[in-house]
């Protein structure tokens, strides 16, 4: 796992800046005190950084939720939908030092999805739309990894959201050492077992990609492959794919341990497949057993720890 610190941008009002249009907050916890242990933020403002002030007048989106504008809510003649879209697009840009996003759930400027986007009849249009800034910042960066902070409650969300931002920060090292053939396939086999939990079939897809590597440019398929893996890893790994992969670690050690031992394992994985335990119970107990008859290759694996142990993503998956 990477040791440095990953730089993630977050809407500035999640850290108790007092941003938002009452000039108040909206400050998480779990992103002020645990992951600001393990992260430097980066905070924006949208609607700050564009003037608007703190307090002001809210905003709305309205019309086509595919095209939404951003106006008042008391006079629709303030319309910024053009310059939330462009101050997105210019911090895409500038931005390029930064592993992830956490943005403002059902912001007219920050939200991922489900934004209300009303319609001429006073309603909003059902299912929503997606905040102006982040829109635009999100098309122009479609590799980064991006949530919105209501969903880092959730555990399985909140554990596959740091797992890419980390790879994404380890990524970035690889292209600061320079990028090539031998790096890239490195860097494939280092997170083979993550990728595998996360999206079998593209696993197989991108060591079909990767095999083609001798007729290609590093810098040409570097973007490629990686714009496809961080694409399969926002699927969410599964209680089966992580049992997959246990099992695929286990044969590793088959040879080195007893019967006994074996069956613990074995034990372990099924009652983790069944929903009876946590993934760190047979993990912690398979990382015991490679401290005891270690694996060069196995050694090398993002999977067995992708993030900061004391964060405990885990613990509850």
């Amino acid at each position: 796992m990477p040791t440095a610190r990953p730089k993630i941008a977050i809407s500035a009002c999640l850290l108790g800046e007092r941003v938002r249009f009452n000039a108040g907050h909206k400050e998480s916890p779990l992103c002020s005190r645990v992951l600001a242990s393990h992260f430097d933020f980066v905070p924006l403002c949208p609607e700050m950084a564009i003037g608007l002030g703190a307090p002001r007048q809210p905003i709305r989106l309205v019309g086509d939720p595919a095209r939404p504008r951003a106006v008042g809510t008391r006079d629709a003649g303030l319309d910024v939908g053009a310059p939330l879209s462009a101050y997105g697009e210019r911090m895409a840009g500038e931005l390029d030092d930064i592993d992830g996003f956490i943005f403002m759930q059902k912001s007219p400027s920050c939200g991922l999805e489900r934004v209300k986007v009303y319609q001429a009849n006073g309603h909003p249009a059902e299912g929503g739309g997606r905040g102006l800034f982040a829109a635009a910042f999100c098309a122009r960066r479609p590799e980064l990894p991006v949530e919105e902070d209501g969903r880092l409650h959730d555990p399985v969300l909140r554990e596959n959201f740091v797992t890419r931002v980390f790879v994404h920060a380890d990524w970035r090292r690889l292209l600061g050492e320079g990028l090539s053939r031998q790096a890239l396939l490195d860097f494939h086999a280092r997170h083979k077992y993550l990728l595998m939990a996360s999206h079998p079939q593209q696993y197989r897809a991108l060591g079909r990609l990767l095999g083609e590597i001798g007729r290609h440019a590093p810098e040409e398929l570097g973007p490629r492959y990686f714009a496809q893996l961080m694409a399969a890893l926002r699927q969410c790994a599964s209680r089966g794919s992580h049992g997959n992969v246990l099992q695929h670690l286990c044969g590793y050690l088959r040879p080195a341990l007893e019967p006994d031992e074996r069956a613990e394992l074995q034990r372990l994985i099924e009652q983790y497949r069944l929903g009876m335990l946590p993934l760190v119970v047979p993990l912690t107990l398979l990382k015991h057993h490679f401290r005891r008859h270690p694996h060069p290759y196995v050694a090398r694996q993002v999977y067995l720890q992708p993030h900061p142990e004391e964060l405990g993503l885990r613990n509850a998956i």
